[in-house]
């Protein structure tokens, strides 16, 4: 018999099915059996009567084995509705039970409510974790969070790419890059994709890719990884940096939209709601918020500053969402656009929300001659950067773009206290898939 779906099973009342999937819970209750049975697709409680056929190869099976099950598809009586579960107005009658594999004893309660391990030890046992509802529900959210970007950015006239992850010369400077061995060559793990995209903007002026990046941060904080997924955006023609701005939050809104559109049982689930944007988000310089929040000026906000900026504005507007421009020009990549009328400025911006900082970009230098000046005055080497020059002596637009992690974006719709929750195999100075033997601590 063909194979249906678990989320298919209402259109099947009264009749034998065939479904296959894995033992969620096992209950026995007198002399009935009942399996909750999950696939791809959703949960159902099934249930062996005493005379099936089933009762006797029934008795020995656990949680998490692999069964293929015949029966019939039922209502369930009145009194044993449950409006509350999903399928709770359903059950399946199990005729027969064919196991495709048998799973050993779990070392850990994985029921919903019985779930309740430390970080550690649900990254330590990640291959087992993925399949609890928790974990599902947080990155079907992510899932979502990369597609929803692809399809804006694709509606937006925006030409995909994938850059490399090896590249000869780091895009952002200083020291927190991987080396690699690359034959005779120094090369290195791709800290952004910032150079390449700029360089494929030039040809077809609207650009994105989704891509893995690389950042030894040497750093256990609750929002830093070494490995992400940025989402990365390029576009040309620009009039002013907040062209950029306004199209970064035109992408975010989308997500959002997206999440709450398709994600809803997954955030109910979470207990969580997607951070609130406003019509305009508001919109500061680094001056101004050093002004807001009543501290000297700095070159930048650090994390408690973020997390107050954000509580200020979450009370006096209600938007979740702060931009944050103006910071000093030699604090930003060489790329980064100075302010012509205060060069000691510059154009980027950086978007907060719930006190952490989700994307960074802003208005980028397109003339070749003060593009060489800065690659001078930050002392990088012209000939390791030589393809990336080379685009912008040959024409280029006035331009900018921005980029956001995937995982960040997730712990923060979510409300996750750390970054690696919303990691499916997190790699940071600790981790990097370790047996599970060995002594570490996670942040």
């Amino acid at each position: 018999m063909q194979r249906t779906l678990i989320k298919d099973l209402k259109q099947h009342l009264g009749e034998s099915v065939t479904i296959k999937g894995w033992v969620s819970v096992r209950r026995d209750q007198g002399k009935l059996v009942f399996f909750d049975i999950r696939d791809r697709s959703g949960t159902i409680q099934t249930v062996v009567p005493p005379k099936s056929g089933a009762f006797e190869s029934a008795k020995d099976i656990r949680v998490e084995y692999v069964l293929s099950i015949e029966g019939i598809v039922n209502t369930r009586p009145e009194k044993n509705v449950n409006a509350k579960v999903e399928n709770g107005d359903i059950e399946l009658a199990i005729d027969s039970i064919t196991v495709l594999a048998k799973a050993e004893p779990l070392p850990f309660d994985m029921s919903v409510d019985g779930f309740n391990l430390d970080l550690p030890t649900e990254l330590d046992h990640r291959a087992l974790t993925l399949r609890h509802p928790r974990f599902q529900a947080i990155f079907k959210v992510q899932a979502v969070i990369i597609d929803s970007f692809r399809e804006f950015m694709k509606k937006e006239g925006f030409f995909e790419f994938q850059a490399p992850a090896i590249a000869p010369a780091t895009a952002e400077g200083g020291a927190e890059v991987f080396q690699v061995e690359y034959f005779d060559k120094k090369a290195y793990l791709t800290q952004s994709p910032q150079l390449y995209k700029q360089i494929v903007m030039t040809a077809f002026e609207r650009v994105f890719s989704v891509n893995k990046v690389f950042r030894a941060e040497p750093s256990t904080t609750t929002r830093h990884l070494t490995e992400i997924v940025s989402l990365d955006a390029e576009m040309g023609f620009i009039d002013s940096w907040t062209d950029v701005r306004d199209m970064s939050e035109a992408t975010v809104r989308f997500i959002l939209q997206r999440v709450s559109e398709q994600c809803a049982k997954e955030l109910e689930f979470l207990g969580t709601t997607v951070p609130v944007m406003l019509e305009k988000t508001p919109t500061y310089s680094l001056t101004e918020v050093f002004q807001k929040l009543g501290v000297p000026e700095d070159k930048d906000l650090n994390p408690e500053q973020e997390r107050r900026l954000c509580e200020l504005v979450k009370e006096e507007t209600g938007s979740d969402f702060v931009y944050v421009y103006g910071y000093p020009t030699r604090q930003k990549p060489f790329y980064v656009y100075p302010n012509p009328e205060q060069p000691e400025f510059n154009e980027g911006m950086d978007l907060l929300c719930r006190g952490v900082e989700w994307l960074s970009g802003g208005r980028r230098i397109n003339d070749y001659e003060q593009l060489m000046e800065h690659v001078q005055l930050w002392n990088m080497d012209p000939q390791k950067i030589a393809m990336f020059l080379e685009a912008f002596r040959y024409g280029v637009p006035p331009e900018g773009g921005f980029a956001f992690g995937a995982e960040r974006m997730t712990m923060q719709i979510l409300g996750l206290k750390n970054i690696r929750e919303a990691t499916m195999f997190p790699r940071d100075m600790n981790r990097i898939d370790y047996p599970l033997s060995e002594n570490r601590t996670d942040a």
